[in-house]
């Protein structure tokens, strides 16, 4: 009796990825990258692996509490010169990719950095008000 890998989420996966290629002008995207987001001590950290994209073809906006990665990823010349592939794997235009940011970003505060086709933007928590003791007076 062979066993058979069943995942029943699987469908419902491809189609949300579908869904996420499209903007909110209804264009379609070419790709979605990866993304990790982690929460440290004191700040946010969103990580995306653009490969294979420039510096300059890259914009981070953060806007009414949402976080927006934006960019495009050119074909190699070679690739749109020459035909003959047999298979091309590796997608190129643009992506989108939009965060909710939580009410302790410090959004004004937010800087990116890209080294070796990783993004990194560092969202910094606002401070944490302290407890101030209130006077008791008579009555």
């Amino acid at each position: 009796m062979a066993l058979v890998h069943h995942e029943p989420w699987s469908l419902v996966d491809r189609l949300a990825r579908q869904f996420e290629q499209f903007d909110r002008f209804g264009s379609n995207l070419s790709f979605i990258p990866s993304v990790d987001v982690e929460e440290e001590d004191e700040r946010f950290v969103v990580r995306a692996d653009l490969p294979g994209v420039n510096r300059e073809d890259l914009e981070v906006t953060a806007e009414e509490g949402v976080l927006t990665v934006r960019g495009q990823r050119k074909a190699a010349a070679a690739q749109e010169q020459k035909a003959g592939y047999q298979r091309i794997e590796r997608v190129a235009g643009s992506f989108l990719r939009r965060f909710v940011l939580p009410k302790s970003a410090q959004a004004d505060a937010i800087k990116a950095t890209y080294v070796d086709g990783v993004l990194e933007v560092s969202i910094p928590k606002q401070p944490k008000p302290e407890a101030r003791r209130i006077k008791i007076e008579a009555a």
